[in-house]
């Protein structure tokens, strides 16, 4: 198993480039399945993750194919069956996707419940009600969930709450159903509008993402298309946060600044200078940092992903803050980790205290998960001395050569085998 190895002191200085949003591209690649043609689709960030779904599209009978490091061609014409690899669905939780993308084409989808991070219940009832609206059945045995339908028909469906997933799964699963689907309390997050785009461009008809209310008429076929995914919010947020952290001056390129306001706006509360461009956001950071209190929202408020990551700089801030998740249950599994770099940090169900300190000091934690293990990345950098990361496969699950981007930054950073240190310490 693999390690980080960081030592942390090291101002960031110069460009960092964004990938494509691993969220988007988790929905859009299961997308291509309801296409009568080749989708080529560009932009794709090269991360585990990404690695795994179009695995499970060739284990079920799809080409696919890496033009470029950036670029994936899928052809899903042959998939025959409507059944996903229980081994490499529990790999990730985006793999439900592929319930509305097989039901969407076939009638019928048998996929197991996803696994991924481990912060919390991840009920997917409501992908369930919007799917049964549409007139489909469903059963969960052992695991895996079975939905078929003799036809799908359009419908109204009011989400009980505001679910990423569950829009997708209902946008996936109405786009070639019979009539209207509307879609109620919809989320509005940035890879939402981008898969409402992608599914456009193959022929759909979906209008409103982006807002609260999705309309979705559904369509006879789906063409094949060429499609540039949108860059990656949270990758994007992540070294923003790091160059605050760490400080210096970074410019991360690749970027869609609207995405990015909720952050911007809490760095600058927080007294980091951040200047926008068309394309890019410029980070400054070389005075003391300010408090500042966090709640995490569904779009367009602060995201989850990027919480954990805040709260290694809110531990090295002026004052105390005060951090709200009213997301997700157990997402401060980390604060431990978080603790052994001498953050103090006290947790109250969903509410955490953060009383920043002079200093963080380098120490051996773990990543809980893929957030997570960006924020003890960032940490690392932060802190004074060396500071070793275990179970980084997290990490990679979500951040493209994270080691090489933050190595070009000036960071001292290295990944290494356990091999490599079980042969060091042998050789001393």
């Amino acid at each position: 198993m693999d390690k980080f190895i960081i030592t942390g002191g090291n101002k960031l200085f110069g460009d960092v480039t964004i990938s494509g949003a691993k969220n988007a591209a988790v929905a859009i690649i299961p997308a291509a399945i309801l296409a009568d043609g080749v989708c080529r689709i560009e932009n794709i960030p090269n991360i585990n993750d990404v690695s795994i779904i179009a695995r499970i599209l060739q284990q079920m009978g799809a080409n696919v194919k890496m033009v470029n490091k950036s670029t994936l061609e899928i052809d899903p014409r042959h998939i025959v069956s409507p059944v996903a690899s229980y081994e490499l669905v529990h790999q990730m939780r985006a793999s439900y996707y592929l319930l509305g993308a097989l039901l969407g084409r076939f009638s019928r989808a048998v996929v197991a419940m996803p696994g991924g991070c481990d912060f919390g219940v991840r009920p997917i009832d409501q992908h369930l009600k919007g799917f049964a609206a549409l007139g489909a059945d469903y059963s969960l045995e052992g695991g895996v969930v079975n939905v078929h339908a003799d036809k799908l028909t359009g419908n109204n469906v009011y989400l009980d709450v505001v679910s990423v997933g569950a829009t997708v799964n209902i946008m996936l699963a109405a786009v070639k159903a019979t009539g209207l689907t509307v879609i109620e309390n919809a989320a509005k997050e940035p890879h939402i509008v981008d898969l409402a785009n992608f599914l456009n461009s193959m022929g759909a008809d979906v209008r409103g993402a982006g807002t609260d209310v999705i309309k979705i008429r559904g369509v006879t076929h789906l063409n094949g298309t060429c499609y540039s995914i949108i860059p990656d919010q949270i990758e994007a947020g992540t070294y923003m946060v790091a160059a605050a952290a760490a400080g210096g001056d970074v410019t991360v390129r690749n970027v869609i600044p609207k995405h990015l306001e909720s952050i911007t706006a809490k760095l600058e509360e927080m007294g980091v200078v951040v200047e926008e461009y068309d394309e890019a956001v410029r980070i400054v950071r070389d005075g003391p940092l300010s408090k500042c209190n966090i709640k995490t929202m569904p779009h367009p408020g602060f995201p989850t992903d990027m919480q954990p990551q805040f709260a290694v700089l809110l531990s090295i801030a002026n004052g105390t803050s005060i951090v709200n998740e009213s997301v997700w249950d157990y997402r401060y599994r980390y604060v431990e980790e978080l603790r052994r770099l001498g953050a103090q940090i006290s947790v109250d169900g969903k509410i955490a205290v953060i009383e920043g300190v002079r200093e963080l000091v380098g120490a051996p934690v773990k990543a809980t998960d893929l957030r997570a293990g960006a924020a003890m990345v960032i940490g690392g950098l932060a802190a004074r001395g060396a500071t070793q990361i275990e179970d980084i496969e997290h990490i990679e699950r979500g951040y493209e050569n994270i080691v090489e981007k933050f190595q070009a930054l000036g960071a001292d950073i290295k990944r290494i085998s356990v091999l490599e240190q079980v042969s060091a310490k042998a050789a001393l």
